[in-house]
């Protein structure tokens, strides 16, 4: 839009650029900024307190919660940074992507935005929406001259499957999470979610895995003939039975044909026909095809295509269309790929011949359907990028070719009273295989030339005894057209649906990316279909996504739809809490209680038996005496913290950790979960406890503020030795320094300069690093210079996706900005948990 006369700069918040250039808008002069967004601005949620699962009942997120828009990521402040850019702006123009996505997104910038902005004189016109479905010249151009505004009601769908998926998602999630992971110690998933689409999608592969369950193969029989029309070639022939299932029958079939000499030719008929060319390529069948026949599963493919599309190589790749628009510039699209070595041949002869009108398909009146949007060569893309772009772009080709003929000859034998049949067929016009060689008609051996009457001699006459075969798992491909047929979720949100569905250990990918229920899968399925069918069913959801398509179109109420559908839901849920012991007898049978799981690790504050260490998702420590369930922290390795004990409640400590590479921290069961101090929150460790005295709390090992993040404190690790380290309590700053000490304290002394505690260290006399063979020092780790070059910042390795940071950009050394929390009283032991309380307020 700027014919590349442009200045570019980054954003406060680093993560979208802003470009500045001068031009004319509507006819005047204007001063133009272009920026962007990173998805969603505003995310739904709860309010405070409801967000807290052990304060609420989840009956009361169907109506009495109220939610709130919060910023989707608030590390990105976007909220600031687009009012910082759009102060004193007079008008805005949106292009935000061209979907019902895209048109909330755009109404959540305008929220931002317009408080800002220069108020509009009179009734003159501030807010514009631009239509596209690719980032080219001329649909650009074509877009920006063509301005429009943005659909309140799209966005109000929106809204409505946000805020159903939240309400009806969570209380489902909730109940059932909390009454089955009370209960059982092996069911291998932190979190037991319900979805209304999700659970429907399990659905499907549960419905297959029964199918396979109860099947019971039968046999049956089948008489297969051979013919010997030349002395060397033979012809096999199929029986117009098929098959019986009656051993007896067959055998006299056998009997009866075997007495004749010959086969004669009873018909022979000759048939054109014609295998039709592809649908122009939308999002539904696009996943199918990256599944069935790239490998790729469907979030993965769909993030590929959302690159090409951002990149310029493919137009916008999510469509329900499967028609081109009669301004569609087929002819300019095809040149484009005429310098491709692997499709130019084809392209050019059909440039020279003339291209074929595409087949009519759906008009979902979205978006034009995926097509290639400029060349790109297998170096440019690579990979799965270029396995995908590659598809798309034979598709299309595909789409502009002509039909495949062939021609299909049927000869019709009779052996005795019994008839038999011999299909062959012979490409006439290869059409559009020659750019889609999968689709090809399979090479056949030509039959022979007959005609009726004619006799052959039969090489041989047997029976074959064969057995019904069981269907397969779903692949995906099946999965995502059964979504499709059946409603569920839209074209962008059905990868997420089934990302889901393997991600809480509901299903397993299996080769040939077949989805195979697991036992919890199965377990939950059948219980809803026990105790209301229709929460598995895809017919509720189906009729929910009708409705949600009306409030788009403007046709019915955003309010009167949100209330009927969450009723409905309420009145589903308060069922299925009462009936919840039918969906536990299923579980009782598949899965262990917690006192059956786990393996004895730390003792119990309360009893001092030992409490059991659940290893399966989510892991947890259970007393069995006390019936007691405690929380740990994920996705790291626990284990006995050397027999220390809590000085509040006399629970045996736990060490947590991420690996060598990661931070660890000890923590006390009973305190992580039930926060015994007023500044500390549940799932606190040591490294964040405030306790005055204990040797493990933050008051003892804090060294100095974070080098990072704004609230973390650094930690000494006193695990950690011989290769020492600190780690922030917050942020996965970690700070290696002092490999080989022999000892690293924390003394109750601050550095004069920047506050941090002193450290003292002693070092072996063999390995010390220290000047004039000392083997002891005390001194800040940021300031002091003999430290100087014993100190490294690192990030902390860890083990879940969720916890990655920055990529250690800044090595050396950070510097410690304040004191660490909590100055040390006389180090005394507390008597009790009450007495803590008073020398820690005192």
């Amino acid at each position: 839009v700027s014919t590349g006369n442009m200045s570019s700069r980054k954003g406060l918040n680093s993560a979208c650029s802003v470009h500045e250039y001068t031009g004319s808008f509507i006819g005047q002069s204007a001063h133009f900024k272009m920026t962007s967004v990173c998805g969603h601005v505003m995310t739904l949620d709860f309010i405070g307190k409801y967000n807290s699962w052990d304060k609420v009942d989840p009956a009361e997120l169907f109506s009495k919660a109220p939610t709130e828009k919060k910023e989707a990521n608030p590390k990105l402040t976007m909220v600031k940074f687009l009012q910082v850019e759009g102060r004193g702006c007079d008008c805005i123009v949106l292009w935000l992507d061209c979907d019902k996505e895209g048109e909330n997104i755009c109404f959540e910038v305008l929220d931002a935005v317009l408080p800002v902005m220069n108020k509009p004189r009179g009734t003159e016109r501030t807010i514009y929406r631009a239509k596209f479905s690719s980032i080219t010249d001329t649909d650009i151009c074509n877009a920006m001259n063509h301005l429009g505004e943005p659909n309140r009601n799209e966005a109000l769908s929106v809204d409505a499957r946000q805020e159903l998926d939240l309400r009806i998602g969570c209380a489902f999630t909730r109940f059932q999470t909390k009454y089955f992971q009370g209960k059982y110690g092996n069911l291998d998933s932190s979190l037991i979610s319900f979805g209304p689409c999700q659970t429907p999608t399990l659905g499907f592969c549960v419905e297959r895995h029964d199918k396979i369950q109860s099947f019971k193969p039968e046999t049956y029989w089948v008489l297969q003939a051979k013919v010997n029309p030349e002395k060397e070639s033979s012809l096999t022939l199929d029986w117009d039975r098929v098959r019986v299932f009656d051993r007896e029958v067959a055998q006299m079939f056998l009997n009866i044909t075997k007495m004749a000499k010959e086969a004669k030719v009873e018909s022979v008929s000759k048939k054109e026909k014609v295998k039709q060319r592809p649908l122009a390529l939308n999002t539904v069948e696009m996943l199918r095809v990256a599944s069935a026949a790239l490998g790729m599963g469907p979030q993965h493919a769909m993030q590929i295509a959302e690159r090409l599309y951002t990149q310029g190589y493919i137009s916008y790749p999510r469509t329900e269309t499967t028609h081109y628009p009669e301004n569609f510039d087929l002819k300019g699209c095809l040149r484009q790929q005429a310098n491709n070595p692997y499709w130019a041949e084809t392209v050019k002869v059909l440039l020279s011949e003339g291209i074929n009108r595409p087949r009519k398909g759906h008009d979902a009146g979205d978006h034009p359907p995926i097509t290639p949007m400029r060349a790109a060569t297998e170096a440019e893309l690579g990979g799965d990028g270029w396995r995908l772009y590659e598809y798309i772009t034979r598709h299309f080709i595909a789409t502009v070719s002509a039909d495949c003929k062939y021609l299909q000859t049927t000869i019709s034998f009779s052996i005795g009273p019994e008839r038999f049949t011999c299909v062959g067929k012979v490409v006439t016009s290869p059409g559009f295989t020659e750019i889609m060689p999968w689709h090809s008609i399979p090479l056949e051996e030509s039959l022979p030339h007959c005609e009726k009457g004619d006799l052959f001699p039969i090489g041989e006459i047997k029976l074959l005894e064969k057995q019904t075969s069981p269907p397969d798992y779903l692949t995906e491909a099946e999965l995502i057209t059964l979504m499709e047929k059946h409603g569920i979720g839209t074209d962008a949100s059905i990868p997420v649906h089934i990302n889901n569905i393997c991600q809480r250990n509901y299903v397993t990918v299996e080769s040939g990316r077949r989805l195979k229920p697991t036992n919890l899968g199965i377990v939950l399925v059948h219980g809803y279909y026990k105790i209301d069918a229709e929460l598995v069913l895809p017919t509720i959801r189906s009729a929910v996504e009708k409705q949600l398509n009306l409030i788009a179109l403007g046709k019915a109420n955003y309010h009167q739809v949100l209330e009927h559908t969450l009723d409905i839901f309420k009145r589903k849920f308060h069922y299925f809490v009462d009936s919840i012991a039918g969906m536990d007898e299923l579980m009782e049978v598949s899965f262990s209680p917690l006192a059956a799981t786990g393996k004895p690790l730390s003792r119990c504050g309360k009893c001092h038996r030992f409490m059991k260490y659940i290893q399966a998702k989510p892991s947890r420590l259970h007393c069995s005496h006390c019936d007691d369930t405690y929380s740990l922290p994920q996705n790291g390795t626990i284990k006995l913290y050397k027999e220390l004990r809590c000085p509040l409640d006399d629970f045996e400590l736990v060490l947590w950790s991420s690996g060598s590479r990661g931070k660890s921290y000890p923590l006390c069961p009973y305190c992580y979960n039930h926060p015994p101090f007023r500044d500390m929150k549940k799932g606190m460790g040591c490294n964040e406890c405030t306790h005055p005295t204990c040797q493990h709390s933050l008051s003892m090992l804090g060294i100095g503020q974070c080098v990072e993040c704004e609230n973390g404190v650094l930690v000494l690790d006193s695990t950690s030795g011989p290769k020492w380290k600190m780690a922030c309590n917050k942020c996965n700053v970690i700070v290696h320094f002092f490999e080989n000490a022999h000892k690293v304290r924390v003394s109750p002394e601050t550095c004069d300069l920047c506050e941090a505690a002193l450290v003292d260290v002693d070092f072996n006399k063999a390995k010390s690093p220290l000047p004039g063979d000392e083997t002891q020092h005390s001194g800040c780790v940021f300031c002091d210079p003999v430290f100087q070059d014993l100190v490294e910042l690192k990030h902390a390795a860890m083990r879940h996706p969720m916890h990655r940071g920055g990529q250690g950009k800044r090595q050396g050394r950070g510097r410690g900005k304040g004191r660490r929390p909590g100055g040390r009283l006389n180090p005394k032991k507390p008597k009790d948990k009450m007495a803590a309380l008073a020398a820690y307020f005192v």
